[in-house]
Parts: structure tokens; C-alpha cells; sequence
């Protein structure tokens, strides 16, 4: 596999400031690159909508259609993303390359079924008082932004990260375009932009998986990766928690007295959504290291150790590679730290400016300050359990994650309770909490690799 960790490496080697710089915006293009054309994106529909889509509230409910289109999308497919994951690491490592393609088709109807009968429901029950064909673009939308994240677990695993990111472009290009073009039409004419868009994203990223992964498996569909001897409910529940956890003070906050009634049952909390909008375009810096981290250090002394394990190589040389591993872990989630410190440093002493800058009251800026922590300590969490994931301590990273959607809940429970001056220490708190736990046990599992390496083997 051609993968993004070969050019990292490649910059890498040059040992040079020059080349260490180039590696880290690299980095940060692949791993954040989606993130931020989605944003501008949306934020250029919004601008170019102006004067154009009367009344003005129409924009909102615009922005708002997606943010849920997006959201719940990632908390229904979160159930199957690291399943699939899962699925196509252990084929690929089986050398069962012509088993992929086929599982990935019917993964893509399956998730096309699920969403769509459950957008369907919710379009016909949930939504009185909207036109039919904002009803019918939702559907529409949400079932193609479900087969996206499907089609990115899939190229991600394959480790296609340029292509991921070619395909947004691409994809995102033809939004703005079409949205812009289509905005006399109101709500309509946006909802059709992004729909239109993102079947281009969809499209190009299955023409080119499709090109470089061509099966020689007669079967054009199958659905294996259902089977009970593949299935992992483990996984199944990390990934729909990990998920929910990430939302859940956002919906809390939208359906409490803080949120506001947008369109049909869609609601927004002005008062906490803009500064989180702003937190995690700064976690872009920590998303960089966690990727030229991941991709090279550790994947490379992880790989090290397992083979060795594998070849039965001599117990010094062993433990040599473990002790390599666990050096590279740790210094990722340090340097992860690091440059999420500094980030959050800045924030505090130039927050102010930034939200200027966006055209946001300064009375955000403490909301701000500790949303940057708060997105800053998810990326670190995020590092954790990967590492968790690459080890196959799957039950560790379902406690970690079941946990995180706990303490989320209860933490902005209590924070909504107390009012506006604790708003977003409740997010902040929980991901203090698991990061510290995390770290924990990763180093208590660092200390027993080996006897479970060994002992804890399935014969």
C-alpha cells in the first residue's frame, strides 16, 4: 500500500528544518484538509447567500440542516465504522485482497437501507411544516453523507489520504458552485448544492477506490462483514460511542433552554455553537502530529515489535522493539500535548482578535478559551486510543469510550444547571477525566505488553 506514512517518511529523511516543516504541513493538509474545506465551504454558501436568499434566516436554517445531516450520519454509521475497519485490516493481512471490494459494496447498500428507511420515517413524521423538497433533499443528503464516511473508512484503511482529500475538494468545489448558483431558490436551492456536491465527493472517491482496488472476486456483492465470525460488538459500540460522545453536549445544549427552534424539530444554541466552530479549527496543529506521529514513528516500531514476536526472534531483541514502541508512543501523545499548549496559549492572549476577526462578540471569549482545552485534550484522547486500537485492547477503549459519553452527559448536565459562566466545563471536564485515565492504563498495558503478547493468546 502507497501510503501517506511513505512520504512522511521520505521529507523525514532529509533530516533538515526545512523537511521536518514540509512533513508537518503535510500532515496537517491530509489529516485536517477535509475539515477545513467543509467549513470554508459552508461558510462561503452563507457568504455568497447574502443579499441573494431573502430572508435571511433561511442561511441558518441552511447551516443548521447540515450540521445535523453531518452529525447524526456520523452517530448512525459510527456502529459499523470500526467494524469495516476491522474487517478489511484482518483480509489485507490475510493477503484475501479479492474478499475487500465486494464486502465494500454491500456495506454501501446496507448503509443505504438503514439510513434511508430511517430518514424516510423521521422526513414524513418528525418534520411537519416543511416543503417536500427539503424533506426529499434531507433524505437524499443524509444517505450520501453516510456512504461518504463509509467510502473514508475504507480509503483510510488503505491509508488513501490524498485521495480523501482530492475528493473534498473536488466535491466541496461543486457545492459552492452549485449552492451559489442555485441560492434564488431559497432553502431549496442550498439544500440541492450540498446534496449535488457531496454526490460528486461520493462519486469521485468510489471511481477511484473502485480503479485502484479492482477484486478478482466473481461476487460483486457480499456481506461477510455481517458474518458472526468477523463481527466485533466491541467495536460496534466504540465507534457509535466515540461518536456520541463527541455530540452530546452539543445536542444537550441545542434541546435546552439555551437552544432555539430553527426549522421543523432542528434546533441551534447560538450561545455555544460559535466558539466550539472556532475550538476545532485549532486542534489542526495536534491533528498534524497525530498523524506524522502515528505514521511513522510508532506504526514503524509497532510493526517492529510484531514481527519480532512473529519470527521468534531472541527476548533482548524483543523487548529492544517494545521499548522502541512504547518510546514512540509516548513521545507522540507528548508532542501532541505540546503544540496543543501552545495553540491554547495563543487563544487565551489573542482570543479576543480571533473572534473579531469572525466577526463574534468578545463576550464568547471565555466560552472560547476552554473549548480550545476541551478540543485540544480530544485530539489526546483521540491518540490514546489508537494506540488502544493498534494493540487490540478493545475492551479497554470501550470502557474509555463509555465513560467519555457518561461524564459528558452528567458534566453538561450540571453545567446547564449552573448557568452560562460554567458553559463547556462540562465537555472540558470529561475529557480531563478519561485523557488522565487513558494515560493510565496506556502505561500500566505498556508494562504488561509482553506477558500479554504471550499469555493472553487465543490458542
Amino acid at each position: 500500500m502507497a501510503g501517506v506514512g511513505f512520504q512522511l517518511k521520505r521529507l523525514l529523511r532529509r533530516d533538515s528544518l526545512s523537511s521536518d516543516l514540509s512533513a508537518f504541513v503535510y500532515a496537517g493538509i491530509i489529516s485536517a484538509g477535509p475539515l477545513i474545506l467543509s467549513i470554508l465551504g459552508i461558510l462561503f454558501i452563507g457568504v455568497l447567500s447574502l443579499g441573494v436568499v431573502d430572508p435571511p434566516v433561511l442561511i441558518v436554517q441552511f447551516q443548521v440542516s447540515v450540521t445535523y445531516l453531518i452529525s447524526f450520519s456520523l452517530v448512525i454509521t459510527g456502529a459499523v465504522q470500526l467494524l469495516f475497519t476491522r474487517f478489511i485490516s484482518d483480509r489485507l493481512f490475510q493477503g484475501q485482497h479479492d474478499r475487500v471490494l465486494p464486502n465494500y459494496n454491500g456495506m454501501m447498500v446496507a448503509t443505504t437501507l438503514f439510513t434511508g428507511s430511517l430518514a424516510v420515517c423521521l422526513a414524513i413524521f418528525a418534520f411537519d411544516g416543511t416543503s417536500l423538497s427539503y424533506r426529499v433533499l434531507m433524505v437524499m443528503g443524509f444517505v450520501i453523507v453516510s456512504n461518504i464516511w463509509i467510502c473514508i473508512i475504507f480509503l483510510a484503511s488503505l491509508k488513501r489520504y490524498s485521495i480523501i482529500l482530492a475528493a473534498f475538494f473536488v466535491g466541496y468545489t461543486v457545492t459552492v458552485a452549485v449552492a451559489a448558483g442555485l441560492s434564488r431558490y431559497g432553502l431549496e436551492g442550498l439544500m440541492a448544492g450540498f446534496v449535488a456536491g457531496h454526490f460528486v465527493l461520493l462519486a469521485c472517491m468510489a471511481a477511484v477506490m473502485r480503479r485502484d482496488h479492482m477484486s478478482g472476486d466473481r461476487r460483486y456483492m457480499a456481506f461477510e462483514v455481517f458474518d458472526r465470525r468477523y463481527v466485533y460488538p466491541s467495536l460496534v459500540m466504540v465507534g457509535l460511542l466515540f461518536n456520541l460522545g463527541v455530540w452530546l453536549d452539543k445536542f444537550m445544549f441545542w434541546f435546552s433552554a439555551t437552544g432555539t427552534r430553527v426549522i421543523g424539530p432542528l434546533h441551534a444554541s447560538v450561545i455555544y455553537d460559535l466558539p466550539v466552530f472556532l475550538a476545532y479549527l485549532c486542534i489542526i496543529p495536534g491533528m498534524a502530529v497525530f498523524l506524522l506521529r502515528l505514521e511513522t514513528d510508532f506504526a514503524d516500531s509497532y510493526n517492529a515489535y510484531y514481527s519480532a514476536v512473529r519470527n521468534g526472534s531472541t527476548l533482548s531483541h524483543i523487548r529492544e522493539m517494545r521499548n522502541d514502541m512504547v518510546r514512540g508512543a509516548r513521545a507522540g501523545l507528548y508532542e501532541i500535548l505540546k503544540i496543543q499548549a501552545v495553540v491554547t496559549l495563543l487563544v487565551f492572549a489573542f482570543g479576543d482578535r480571533l473572534l473579531e476577526a469572525a466577526g463574534i462578540s468578545v463576550l464568547y471569549l471565555p466560552l472560547l478559551r476552554i473549548d480550545v482545552v476541551a478540543a485540544s485534550l480530544q485530539v489526546l484522547f483521540l491518540g490514546c486510543l489508537n494506540i488502544f486500537l493498534y494493540l487490540d485492547r478493545r475492551g479497554i477503549v470501550l470502557a474509555l469510550t463509555a465513560l467519555f459519553v457518561g461524564l459528558n452527559g452528567a458534566l453538561t448536565w450540571i453545567t446547564l444547571e449552573l448557568g452560562p459562566n460554567t458553559y463547556g466545563y462540562g465537555f472540558a471536564g470529561a475529557l480531563v477525566i478519561v485523557v488522565l485515565v487513558a494515560v493510565f492504563m496506556l502505561n500500566r498495558g505498556f508494562d504488561r505488553l509482553e506477558y500479554e503478547t504471550y499469555m493472553l493468546q487465543k490458542a
